[in-house]
């Protein structure tokens, strides 16, 4: 019989769910934000954006395929999205403590243990998303029994962006075009997504005056957290909005161009974190199924005259993304970068690489 430890999960509503460990045992907190994907743990769980988060996983299962093993291309981890793991811990229904897959180094449990990520299992998942979708996400708190407990942490009263973009300059791949990528918290697919196309990408920090240096193409990443906290990248933004070079913009990107064109943000109830996403480009029937991690949006109805909506999602109507009128300026909420998947919108990057 294997022995673990009682876990409580506590919602800033009074809700309290008992479930057992299998992490690192230590007392933690954030937002609970819930992912519908039926894969992809090790993808989800080193994107940045989920900085701060505790994230609930519908899928029942998770841990039956392992982790993979942590080496590198170019610079990049080949199979995560990042150097680490961002959640504040994960939380599943049923955990596979016999992993099988011929890529995996180590289980889940010994990953997280390693990187001091709370797991917890045998929480009623199913119950706590609906709780989620009726309420919307909430600040949760978690400890291990036998230990310290922790007051309640909200990760959007921080900059998260400026907590996990890079601190310096990096290069990677080369080709004649050059293309600065803002680093608001860019999962590195989005980086191999632009090498793998021939150019060379010029990775700088969030708050970084990129107009001050030379290049064919501007791209701003995903990222975590709120909007309007990264306001100094906004600010340089205006500034090449006065231009007239390619710009492009995932999911995070997307919001801070919108927020530089004029337009507003707001926070949605629970966000959209799942693989599954279903979005429609404008003026067409053409429909797309999208993997997306964001809980904020921007408000359609305050974009200017020059700038319209790009793609819409078919479940709720909120922006997926926008587009210039006029000049190569255009963007998407969602991920098609897409890793772990799907790769239905990966054109996203051939277009703009067409553009410079």
């Amino acid at each position: 019989m294997r022995e673990t430890k009682k876990a409580i999960l506590t919602l800033e509503d009074g809700t309290i769910l008992e479930g057992k460990s299998f992490g690192y045992e230590k007392a933690c907190s954030g937002e609970v934000v819930f992912n519908t994907a039926m894969s992809g743990y090790p993808e989800s769980l080193t994107d940045p954006s989920y900085e701060g988060q505790i994230l609930v996983t519908t899928f029942p299962l998770i841990g039956n395929y392992g982790v993979p093993p942590r080496t590198e291309q170019n610079g990049l981890a080949t199979y995560l999205e990042s150097e680490c793991i961002h959640c504040e811990a994960i939380i599943c229904q049923d955990y596979s403590w016999e992993y099988s897959h011929w890529l995996a180094e180590q289980s889940l449990s010994d990953w997280l243990k390693s990187e001091k990520i709370v797991g917890i299992y045998g929480i009623d998942t199913r119950a706590l998303t609906k709780r989620l979708r009726e309420k919307g996400s909430m600040l949760g708190r978690i400890f291990i029994e036998g230990g310290e407990e922790v007051g309640f942490y909200d990760p959007n009263k921080e900059n998260l962006v400026a907590k996990v973009s890079c601190k310096e300059v990096i290069t990677y791949g080369e080709g004649e075009k050059t293309v600065v990528l803002v680093d608001c918290g860019t999962k590195n697919n989005i980086i191999r997504c632009l090498v793998n196309r021939g150019v060379k990408v010029v990775r700088v920090p969030w708050d970084y005056d990129f107009n001050t240096l030379e290049y064919d193409g501007l791209f701003i990443s995903n990222g975590p957290g709120d909007p309007d906290m990264a306001d100094v990248t906004v600010e340089h933004l205006k500034v090449a909005l006065n231009g007239d070079k390619p710009i492009c913009g995932i999911c995070m990107g997307n919001q801070l161009l919108a927020k530089a064109a004029g337009a507003k943000t707001y926070k949605l109830k629970y966000g959209h974190r799942s693989h599954n996403q279903p979005v429609r480009k404008v003026g067409t029937n053409q429909c797309f199924i999208t993997s997306q991690n964001h809980g904020f949006a921007v408000d359609n109805d305050t974009l200017s005259g020059d700038w319209e909506p790009l793609f819409i999602n078919m479940n709720d109507g909120t922006n997926e993304g926008i587009r210039h009128k006029t000049k190569p300026f255009f963007s998407a909420q969602f991920h098609p970068e897409a890793c772990s998947g799907p790769l239905d919108t990966e054109f996203i990057f051939d277009d703009f690489i067409k553009m410079l």
